[in-house]
């Protein structure tokens, strides 16, 4: 079958972004023979964050004001609900994802994004972990099968970060406002965390298409 690109525009700090690929994740063990071929995409929910992040609890009060603990509330409900493991007490940064989404573009290249991926969404809302922290996107690329050192040095360095902003400058052009937003054979755009049984029906129209075509 005929590859279908599934383009993923994300952020390692959107729980939303999260939920979605956990509920993908569960489409595709369900449909091993899917088409698709994935690629993530940098967004920045919050681009003008200072590089070293900041205290959760003050940035959450930036942010929703009196609403912070019911913003979160009905998200870690929601992910209870359809068995997706977070510890939103345990995070206690807010970070910067600049170099998270330098990392995930250089997995991208030893064609190691999907583990990447995984791991940093399990740092940050499963472990508390700090993803803006070098040691933590160090240890994130050793366990991906990344050269750890090499990684060190790239963000030891301003490379490629350019071209991270560029990119989410561009999606924000096309129309994206809100993560994850999901283009499928770059052309379908389907926004927000989608369930399993969305996808499956997804996957298996792709197929039968495919099939009456052959």
């Amino acid at each position: 079958m005929k590859p279908v690109k599934l383009d993923i525009i994300s952020d390692p700090i959107c729980p939303w972004c999260y939920i979605g690929k956990t509920q993908l994740d569960r489409a595709l063990a369900e449909r091993p023979g899917h088409p698709f071929v994935i690629e993530w995409h940098p967004f920045q929910l919050n681009p003008d964050m200072p590089r070293e992040g900041m205290d959760r609890k003050a940035y959450l009060r930036a942010k929703f004001g009196d609403r912070a603990d019911a913003a979160y509330a009905g998200i870690a409900k929601h992910a209870r609900e359809i068995g997706v493991e977070a510890d939103f007490d345990a995070i206690t940064r807010t970070p910067n994802t600049l170099d998270a989404h330098r990392l995930i573009h250089w997995a991208g290249i030893e064609g190691k994004q999907g583990a990447v991926v995984d791991a940093l969404f399990a740092a940050n809302f499963r472990e508390g972990r700090d993803i803006s922290d070098h040691d933590v996107l160090a240890d994130v690329a050793d366990a991906a099968g990344l050269d750890a050192s090499v990684i060190r040095k790239l963000l030891a360095s301003d490379a490629d970060e350019q071209m991270i902003r560029d990119r989410d400058t561009h999606s924000r052009e096309m129309g994206v406002n809100a993560v994850p937003t999901f283009v499928v054979g770059q052309r379908h755009a389907v926004p927000g965390a989608q369930p399993p049984d969305l996808w499956i029906k997804v996957i298996d129209e792709i197929m039968e298409s495919a099939a009456a075509e052959d």
